[in-house]
């Protein structure tokens, strides 16, 4: 599998350096393998590369080195930090690298770089003095221990006539690296299964019961767990979102359904992450014909669903499992509940039924929870929390098998 940056939102900073030029071939790059790209513009850089070039690319404006009254009256180097799941500064100039480390915010591109939580990468690109210098030397040093991913330099002839390192990498190597770094091998050889999405449960052919689940937030979990280098099936009820790469898909539509599909195959799985919105209860009977509006009043006879990850925490050989609670209220106190009346490893904890986070929104905010802490996971987009989750989940299960 080549990585990708499919559901990936890179934050490109330029600085002022002649490797500029190279941006707009860097922003189709980073287009080609999947990614969404906004770019801010540093002091001097359009003297290298057009603002207009870059929107043109992008599809986005470009966002300039002042902190402008409109920009900042939405607080914009904010959103723009959380905006972004790595921030990619390419040229990185010695200067602004020396900024990074000192911390400054004296322009927009620095100030994100002080208030994002994203990673933050640097492509250097520097005469090959600059970058010998003992100076430089020790602050790449220092952002490398502050996990600060840098990205080369090249080798080889330089703008200003002479011949060594500095030399930014070519736009095609910035992006195929930046894909890499997103995967982690934290669960290399292992076999995942994570359900996701609403169920169905028919009254008759054309009625039913189900709920506001997207899928959106098991289907991040599966693209972030195969980036983890997984073997990852998918078990999803009806939604409309496009199947992630290189994951089994099984497409379900009822809970009888999603728990059959579940213990056709548990047996083989290292970890179970039950994220679905299963529906507790179907009618007890489904009518073969579309039901008439005759009476003014109705009565529907339900029956309980079989508890999909109860039923699979209950194994003899149980995989390492993961639940979800999504609550309306009392969110923490109802999830622990659960996470010990179904013996579970984790479970994440979600409040449902806003309007920013939970069912049918691009964003979530979650609790995750064991028997011995709990720890908050801010907002983010799902994608972003999905890898922050993967990775949690990756730690506890090495945890519990060594």
């Amino acid at each position: 599998m080549t990585p990708d940056l499919k559901n990936k939102r890179v934050l490109l900073g330029i600085s002022a350096g002649i490797a500029a030029y190279k941006t707009p071939d860097l922003v189709r790059k980073l287009g080609e393998l999947g990614a969404e790209v906004q770019v801010v513009m540093s002091k001097n850089s359009e003297q290298f590369v057009a603002p207009l070039a870059l929107q043109a690319v992008s599809g986005h404006d470009v966002h300039h080195y002042a902190m402008t009254a409109d920009s900042e009256s939405g607080m914009g180097h904010i959103d723009l930090a959380r905006w972004a799941d790595v921030v990619l500064i390419a040229p990185a100039t010695a200067n602004i690298i020396a900024r990074l480390v000192q911390g400054n915010a004296d322009e927009l591109l620095t100030t994100i770089c002080v208030a994002t939580e994203a990673r933050i990468a640097v492509a250097p690109a520097m005469n090959q003095q600059m970058w010998q210098n003992p100076a430089t030397e020790s602050n790449l040093t220092t952002l490398a221990q502050r996990e600060v991913l840098i990205l080369g330099p090249d080798s080889g002839d330089q703008a200003c006539g002479e011949v060594g390192p500095g030399r930014m990498l070519q736009p095609v190597d910035i992006a195929q690296q930046l894909a890499n770094s997103f995967h982690t091998g934290q669960l290399t050889g292992k076999k995942v299964m994570i359900t996701a999405g609403p169920t169905w449960e028919a009254l008759d052919p054309v009625r039913g019961i189900t709920n506001h689940s997207s899928g959106l937030m098991g289907y991040a979990l599966a693209q972030a767990a195969v980036e983890a280098g997984a073997e990852v099936t998918l078990v999803s009820g009806p939604t409309h979102i496009p199947s992630p790469d290189h994951c089994a898909i099984k497409n379900v539509k009822s809970a009888l359904d999603m728990h059959e599909a579940v213990m056709q195959s548990i047996d083989q799985q290292d970890i179970f992450i039950g994220v679905a919105a299963v529906a507790d209860y179907r009618p007890v009977a489904s009518a073969d014909q579309k039901i008439k509006k005759n009476a003014d009043e109705m009565t529907i006879s339900l029956v309980k669903n079989p508890d999909i990850l109860a039923d699979v925490a209950s194994l003899e050989k149980r995989p390492f499992c993961v639940g979800f609670a999504a609550e309306t209220n009392d969110v923490e106190s109802y999830a622990r509940a659960k996470l010990e009346r179904k013996k579970l490893d984790l479970i994440a904890a979600n409040h449902v039924g806003g309007t920013e986070t939970g069912f049918g929104t691009p964003d979530n905010a979650i609790t995750l929870i064991s028997s011995e802490h709990s720890e908050a996971l801010p907002k983010a987009n799902k994608y972003a929390l999905a890898r922050e989750l993967v990775e949690r989940i990756a730690t506890h299960f090495e945890q519990k098998n060594h």
